[in-house]
């Protein structure tokens, strides 16, 4: 594998677009709908996009809590709480529209109350944010009934703003996923890889998959040693690809390891929860709290 990583950086040409035409509908927008992953909910948070919408009233979805760790989800809610974030746990894919459309008529009654006053029944406008990946498309085809916005299992299918008319008096804005230019925390940059954030392409899978499964030899060592057939969750680097390859019986010809394979199935299958339940970030506590709070929350 390669000892020399290079870094992990993505950010092509239509996010810096992405970001202008934000920023030109932002003084427009009643609501900021914001995602992020429920596995992640710390660094699938944009501190850029943070900062561009902390004036605007604003909800914020842990999406895809189906596929994380149920008591951390909640702590992270609640941490989230105590900061002023009105924060709560969905799943994109099954979650009732109702609901959540109840939540943004009531984030957004006092404006509309205020409209009605003046003899106006105003037509609520929010905008859907978030990096890319984390189900924004798939939150509006489920709010609006049926498919109206493209999705896709992996980063980039939005190119462009898309206005979705969900009810006569409800508008929501489909953006773009939005990461950051430059990912200085090259872990975090690294979970981002795990859950399909940041196109494989651009990263070297080998070095990418073995920092996955060391991270999860520490977490859920018992579902590496079920799911990967190894008996040894101590081993690290190039020896636990190795012996995972073995486990589920990745060879090529002359046996020698499939390491395309074995790269391609363990992030698929981590991605796709069959690993189980997992978060990978806890709340912050004391001094952590405060750096991680700082221009993010």
């Amino acid at each position: 594998m390669n000892e020399n990583q290079t870094l992990i950086n993505w950010y092509p040409g239509h996010m810096a677009k992405t970001k202008r035409l934000l920023q030109d509908q932002i003084r427009r927008i009643d609501l900021i709908i914001e995602l992020c992953d429920a596995r992640l909910p710390f660094s699938s948070r944009n501190p850029d996009l943070d900062r561009m919408i902390s004036h605007k009233r604003r909800l914020l979805f842990l999406n895809k809590s189906d596929m994380a760790d149920p008591d951390i989800s909640q702590a992270w809610i609640r941490y989230f709480r105590k900061l002023g974030t009105e924060a709560y746990l969905t799943d994109a894919v099954r979650m009732r529209g109702k609901e959540t459309i109840g939540l943004i008529e009531r984030a957004t009654k006092e404006i509309v109350e205020k409209a009605l006053e003046k003899g106006v029944r105003k037509t609520v406008r929010a905008m859907i944010v978030g990096i890319p990946n984390v189900g924004k498309s798939t939150l509006i085809n489920r709010l609006y009934g049926r498919s109206v916005a493209q999705i896709g299992d992996r980063p980039g299918v939005t190119k462009s703003n898309q206005w979705v008319k969900v009810s006569p008096y409800l508008e929501l804005l489909d953006t773009p996923g939005l990461l950051w230019p430059r990912l200085d925390d090259q872990a975090a940059a690294r979970r981002l890889c795990y859950i399909g954030c940041i196109k494989d392409d651009v990263v070297d899978l080998p070095d990418l998959t073995i920092h996955l499964l060391e991270e999860l030899c520490e977490t859920v060592p018992q579902s590496v040693k079920d799911r990967f057939r190894i008996s040894d969750t101590g081993l690290r680097g190039a020896a636990l690809l190795d012996a995972v390859c073995a486990g589920r019986g990745w060879l090529l010809k002359g046996a020698q390891y499939d390491y395309d394979r074995c790269c391609s199935v363990v992030l698929d299958e981590f991605r796709a929860g069959k690993l189980g339940r997992i978060t990978m970030e806890k709340p912050p506590e004391g001094e952590d709290r405060e750096k991680m709070t700082d221009g993010r929350a």
